[in-house]
């Protein structure tokens, strides 16, 4: 079970879900639980206007899908189980479900929207085929028809053609029910709209993942030029009116005084991330990881800290806090929020930082595990990133050796990894390259 079906698996439990939806996200809550609850992701990067959140999800990669997969009507468990990359909307049994999945190598070819286990618009005599071994003979790929392309690649996304943009993977069928990706937010947010309104008057649970910060960056004709940093600014600009509508329902409601909204990200930001999207050309001065060295697929702080925001204001006072906190945390600490049972999560790395969730301390765990292709670690304010390779800088990228023992950094005085003390703190590089290794040792079989 790769980390996000676990981790769903493991929210699930916390709010009882039916087994038939575990891993799937979202639900309404019975009486027992008190505050509604909103969960909105990001990637990191997007400008805010609006205040205070926190930010859940994780990459996750499926390996060894080779084989051809074919879906005609109903999904399979299979079909599920593989999912989608971008997020798909999905209702079941009237509640929203964003499908979020990875593939192999932490990307995939987004399927179709599904709703209540169908794909949307599918018709049974055009069944989808997906393959990430092989081109589908007869089909337009973004490199036989490059030239018909409205976004260009850069690198990879050159495999099927969907909406005149080059994918990752290969697809044939379901011409009825492929998607426009100018017209995501717009479905996602609306969808999430009318389900605040549906569960107005009980508590909820509201998933709501949003494609705006991955590519292809393709926001809807309003937003674009409305950053003047290209698609990708433009798409965050989309991203920010998709969180405002959401907030806006809440306060018609009067609903967010009592509503725990958690805003998160999955990874830190990405330029160029496969399409000729201006992302490199237009940044200006802009740096989306603030102070923090390097960006998606790097082990460097830019790479693994996320911004993590919450609102809930009949609990929460405004303020900031240095608590170390992971998303893998959540259900540990949803659990004791909600009054559940930890012991049956099935997450044995899931810690209860519920008071620093709620800004009533700032302590959270001891140290916690960063991953980026290979496995880094944080204790305190102790940085200990293992020799090996890792990614550096954010656009372009450059592949840097982590020469031995390894790189020790101490993040209070200096944020931006700048000054390995290995060669000065020797002894700190034993002890936290001793605790990592034991953390694998300890690792749960999957």
């Amino acid at each position: 079970m790769n980390f996000l079906a676990q981790f769903w698996h493991a929210v699930a439990k916390v709010f009882d879900l039916p087994r038939r939806l575990r891993g799937l996200t979202d639900h309404r809550q019975d009486p027992r639980i008190p505050p509604p609850i909103l969960w909105t992701t990001l990637l990191l990067g997007a400008v805010l206007r609006v205040p205070s959140f926190l930010q859940l999800q994780k990459e996750t990669t499926r390996r060894g899908m080779q084989r051809l997969l074919a879906w005609s009507g109903r999904l399979s468990d299979d079909a599920l189980a593989y999912g989608t990359e971008q997020a798909h909307l999905a209702e079941l049994r009237g509640l929203l479900v964003s499908v979020n999945r990875t593939l192999k190598q932490n990307k995939a070819f987004e399927a179709a929207k599904i709703n209540g286990l169908l794909v949307v618009g599918l018709q049974a005599d055009d069944p989808i085929e997906v393959s990430y071994g092989r081109p589908i003979p007869g089909e337009p790929t973004g490199v036989s028809h490059r030239d018909a392309l409205k976004m260009d690649w850069s690198h990879g996304h050159n495999m099927a053609v969907v909406n005149r943009i080059g994918r990752i993977g290969y697809m044939k069928g379901g011409k009825a029910a492929l998607w426009v990706d100018e017209d995501m937010a717009d479905v996602f947010t609306k969808h999430a709209l009318a389900f605040i309104e549906r569960e107005k008057d009980r508590p909820f649970f509201l998933y709501f993942a949003t494609h705006d910060v991955h590519v292809p960056r393709v926001p809807h004709p309003r937003f674009v030029g409305q950053s003047g940093m290209g698609p990708r600014g433009d798409a965050r600009v989309q991203f920010d009116w998709c969180v405002g509508e959401i907030l806006k329902k809440l306060d018609q409601l009067q609903l967010a005084r009592n509503t725990l909204v958690i805003l998160t990200s999955d990874n830190g930001p990405v330029l160029d991330d496969g399409y000729k999207d201006d992302a490199n050309e237009k940044l200006g001065n802009h740096k989306p990881a603030g102070p923090l060295r390097g960006g998606k697929y790097s082990l460097f702080e830019g790479g693994t800290r996320m911004p993590w925001l919450v609102r809930w204001p009949a609990k929460v006072n405004p303020g900031v806090s240095d608590a170390l906190v992971s998303q893998v945390d959540l259900p540990a600490t949803l659990a004791a929020l909600t009054g559940q049972k930890p012991e049956t999560l099935g997450l044995a790395d899931s810690v209860n930082v519920l008071p620093a969730l709620l800004g009533q301390s700032n302590t959270g765990r001891d140290h916690i595990v960063e991953h980026a292709g290979r496995l880094a670690l944080r204790q305190g304010n102790w940085k200990f990133i293992p020799p090996g390779q890792t990614r550096d800088q954010l656009g372009p990228w450059s592949n840097i050796k982590v020469p031995e023992p390894g790189f020790l950094f101490d993040l209070s005085s200096d944020p931006s990894e700048t000054r390995n003390l290995a060669a000065q703190k020797p002894e700190k590089v034993s002890e936290l390259s001793a605790l990592l290794e034991k953390i694998r040792g300890q690792a749960v079989p999957q």
